[in-house]
């Protein structure tokens, strides 16, 4: 059995998939459908703009989605690959969204609506230049835990992307003030990311509570395929639960680390990567090494996913 799995924000990079745009029918009536739903120029945000739309919160997220979405439905539809193989999906972040989407637990309209809305929440929920996120590489999310505890600095643990990799969030002044604590007790890497606010955290309660009351509204639909979610890394088919971890998500850590390792422990070995980056791959290749990875950001890539 394959699992498939999809990046979240950062992934995005000016021109992403107009490869498959350009070459097939069924990636250009994606962009045509989620531009619809939302009265959005997204084609015209990825592949035209020069304004940098593409990083800003309230575009980047949709963008990324129809990329992401796009690629999954022409790697079904042009490609050889067994749909009888899929029986998991999951996201990072965002891509959690995807994971529903392509696994027709919720409408491509209401899924792009819903992330529409995503977007300018988070986007909105602190001001300008308060908040921010960083990349801390070296040490694991129990390491970095316990440094933030005993110097009692206000920050989160947003993603625990991998033993060696954990994203923490909070204000801009804590997080240039613990940068030295961190690099003098092991750290070696302390890399601040360019997002607009300190996702996965406190600061985005409020909107997590006003996104969950759109989610409580969305039409689930119960199938087969499972979706490890990133709230409890654990494994669901139900849509109850499915809803209810996305409900929480805004506001909690994305615990990547212990998705895959649930992945891991259900015998899965082939994960195929839908969209526009190949950044989930470095991550899961850190985690561990039992994994035959394929990435889907190019039309040259379809033919490797199909064997």
């Amino acid at each position: 059995m394959v699992a498939f799995i999809f990046p979240g924000q950062g992934s995005q990079s000016p021109g992403m998939t107009r490869d498959f745009h350009d070459n097939f029918t069924i990636a250009k009536q994606a962009f045509e459908e989620i531009e619809d739903y939302t009265n959005m120029e997204i084609r015209k945000i990825i592949f035209h703009d020069e304004t940098n739309k593409l990083d800003l919160t309230q575009f980047t997220q949709i963008c990324i989605f129809a990329s992401s979405y796009a690629i999954f439905k022409t790697f079904i539809s042009e490609t050889d690959f067994p749909k009888k193989e899929i029986n998991v999906m999951l996201g990072h972040s965002l891509g959690e969204y995807s994971a529903i989407a392509s696994s027709n637990k919720i409408s491509l309209k209401e899924c792009s609506l819903i992330l529409k809305k995503r977007g300018e929440l988070m986007n909105d929920a602190v001001k300008p230049n308060l908040t921010g996120m960083a990349a801390l590489i070296g040490k694991n999310s129990d390491e970095i835990q316990n440094i933030i505890l005993e110097n009692k600095l206000n920050l989160e643990i947003a993603n625990d992307n991998s033993q060696i990799q954990i994203v923490i969030s909070g204000r801009k002044d804590e997080l240039e003030k613990s940068k030295d604590i961190f690099l003098n007790l092991g750290v070696k890497k302390f890399i601040v990311l360019n997002v607009s606010a300190a996702f996965h955290s406190n600061f985005m309660i409020d909107a997590q509570k006003k996104l969950s009351q759109e989610i409580e509204k969305l039409n689930f639909i119960q199938n087969d395929i499972q979706i490890i979610s990133n709230c409890d890394a654990n494994i669901h088919r139900d849509t109850f639960n499915i809803k209810k971890n996305l409900q929480n998500q805004m506001a909690n850590k994305v615990n990547w680390t212990q998705s895959i390792k649930k992945l891991e422990e259900m015998g899965h070995r082939k994960i195929i990567e839908i969209g526009p980056s190949k950044i989930l791959s470095g991550l899961i290749n850190r985690i561990s090494k039992n994994f035959d990875i394929v990435s889907i950001n190019q039309v040259a890539d379809l033919k490797n996913g199909s064997k």
